[in-house]
């Protein structure tokens, strides 16, 4: 199975994909982190690392389905280039494709978390708000669930009786 996280950043991927992961025994693959990697190798910063990031996470991905093994995916997803890739390589391994869209319906604990952010080893560029509120984020049309990261609770369970 693919399971692909999509939302802007601080929303709240992250802390939803990792458990999913978990509790399923799938690969994550954090698209953020993948690029990151690229940075230390040398790889300039720039949409063509965002590009490549999402490649190498499409190879990878494949890897894991040909031996069997399903795969959760954290990325922003912005536009449908990035998400017809994810369709397209389901399709191609024949498995299922379940996309979780993650929103944050309270603006302004959006921005708390997008500017209380620290950054990470594998995630060392952390968005400002301003990037955030100007960031190209096409509407999605495919089936999804929606998951509001507004509320105290992780809907982990709901996410994972989506995706059974």
């Amino acid at each position: 199975m693919l399971i692909v996280f999509g939302g802007l950043p601080g929303v709240g991927k992250t802390g939803l994909s990792r458990p999913v992961a978990q509790r399923l025994g799938m690969t994550l693959l954090r698209i953020d982190a993948i690029e990151a990697a690229m940075w230390r190798a040398g790889i300039a910063r720039g949409p063509e690392s965002g590009l490549g990031a999402y490649v190498v996470a499409n190879t990878i991905a494949g890897g894991q389905f040909s031996i069997g093994g399903g795969v959760v995916v954290d990325a922003v997803n912005p536009v449908e280039a990035a998400r017809r890739g994810w369709r397209d390589l389901a399709a191609e391994h024949g498995v299922p494709l379940r996309v979780i869209e993650v929103v944050c319906s309270d603006e302004r604990e959006h921005r708390r978390r997008v500017e209380d952010r620290e950054p990470q080893p594998d995630q060392p560029a952390i968005p400002t708000w301003d990037d955030v509120v100007m960031r190209e984020y096409e509407p999605w049309r495919e089936p999804r669930l929606t998951v509001d990261t507004a509320r105290n609770s992780p809907p982990i369970d709901e996410i994972l009786a989506y995706c059974a």
